[in-house]
């Protein structure tokens, strides 16, 4: 699997940053086409059942979907994503506004993973990666924090160096917190996942915060 694919999901605007205007192939979901405007972006495609946004009269293909269905409209374009065989998938405007679509969005960086590829969404004041079986580097943000999570039942050999807690060979599970809140103690952090799918989450620290 290679090339990148951006979907723009439909939870709170954010900017974007400027790798992601490189992608191969851009999705909108739903409110994600009045966002991909805001953003100066054409998507390839526009998915969704247009619950939250007018259905858009435009050129750009369209695939309309029942509002009764399984699969969230960023599910679907994970799908279609994968189907092409795309091994980065970005999503942007992915968290804010409902806790449940967060969480949502995140299930779906977790079925990416689990389908051999590597997902990355943002939002305002979030950056979270999702990987696994494999390493990532983290270049340092100040006033950032950095917590790993296993979103996988279990995630086994977890690796973290270069961070104000260090470990090596660890064990995390979706039941326990234990990568929560840790800061760069270098330049560049380096998180490895041996086995399971791993979450590393960036968050932007409020104003008095510090880890």
């Amino acid at each position: 699997m290679n090339g990148t694919c951006l979907i723009i999901s439909g939870g709170e605007f954010s900017q974007i940053p400027d790798a992601f205007r490189s992608a191969d192939f851009v999705i909108a979901c739903d409110k994600g086409w009045l966002y991909a405007k805001d953003l100066g972006l054409s998507p390839n495609l526009i998915i969704g059942d247009f619950d939250s946004s007018p259905l858009p009269t435009t050129e750009i293909p369209i695939e309309r979907v029942p509002t009764r269905k399984d699969d969230t409209d960023t599910m679907l374009a994970v799908r279609r994503a994968l189907e092409m065989g795309y091994g980065n998938i970005l999503i942007c405007c992915a968290f804010g506004v409902r806790l449940d679509h967060a969480f949502a969005n995140l299930q779906a960086a977790a079925y990416i993973a689990a389908h051999g590829a590597k997902a990355r969404l943002v939002g305002t004041d979030t950056d979270a990666y999702v990987y696994a079986n494999s390493s990532e580097r983290f270049p340092k943000k100040d006033g950032w924090s950095l917590s790993v999570f296993a979103l996988s039942d279990v995630c086994r050999g977890v690796s973290i160096c270069g961070t104000k807690y260090a470990c090596e060979n660890v064990t995390l599970t979706n039941a326990f917190p234990l990568g929560v809140s840790n800061s760069w103690a270098l330049d560049m952090a380096e998180i490895s996942v041996q086995s399971g799918i791993l979450l590393v989450m960036q968050s932007k620290l409020r104003k008095g915060e510090h880890i």
